[in-house]
């Protein structure tokens, strides 16, 4: 449940990047009427709408699997996360991957997997 818990939280955010990127009209502070029209293109910006629904449902899957489970070690499977966003975002983004990214992803993996494997011997 936990591992789902990464992929809807991935594409959470790769969601709200993608209506990140839309144009919003700017905010004039103190003056109420450029309210209306930013809520408006809010309201239609759906990329970023279904980012927030996704990243909702995550949170209540998460909470599902922490009522089962114990927090030490349900918490760092999250971690994968980064993992998915990286791919999802050199995919979708062209983002590049370089050592440094390609290390801290390997580690992350490592960490999980060993993690799994004591949590499986106990």
């Amino acid at each position: 449940m936990v591992l789902g818990c990464t992929v809807f939280a991935a594409a959470a955010q790769i969601l709200m990047k993608f209506g990140a990127t839309h144009p919003m009209p700017k905010l004039i502070p103190g003056d109420s009427s450029t309210w209306m029209p930013f809520s408006d293109a809010l309201l239609h910006n759906y990329e970023l709408l279904l980012g927030y629904v996704v990243q909702s449902g995550n949170a209540l899957l998460l909470i599902l699997a922490l009522r089962e489970g114990e927090l030490s070690l349900l918490y760092p499977v999250i971690a994968l996360t980064y993992v998915w966003v990286n791919l999802l975002s050199m995919y979708f983004f062209h983002d590049q991957m370089n050592v440094w990214k390609a290390v801290g992803i390997a580690l992350v993996i490592g960490g999980v997997g060993l993690l799994g494997r004591t949590s499986s011997r106990s």
